[in-house]
């Protein structure tokens, strides 16, 4: 299922540490690695289209897995 994410890129200091994408709702979505290096800048505005990872267990456990499939730096 593919989805539209805006919100702001941070790391998140939680076990071997998480790019995560969070909303102005608050919302996480944990970033699938690789992702793309020009995004994974702490405190970046971004708008995604992302593909939401059922299949995918992450040590963070922050909220869902989302694979960047496209994104736009605004």
């Amino acid at each position: 299922m593919n989805i539209q994410i805006k919100g702001t890129v941070e790391y998140i200091d939680i076990g071997t540490g998480a790019w995560a994408i969070v909303t102005d709702t608050d919302e996480q979505y944990e970033i699938w690695q690789p992702a793309p290096e020009e995004i994974l800048q702490e405190g970046l505005k971004v708008s995604v289209t992302a593909k939401i990872r059922d299949d995918v267990m992450t040590m963070a456990a922050i909220g869902d897995v989302i694979e960047i499939e496209d994104f736009q730096i605004p």
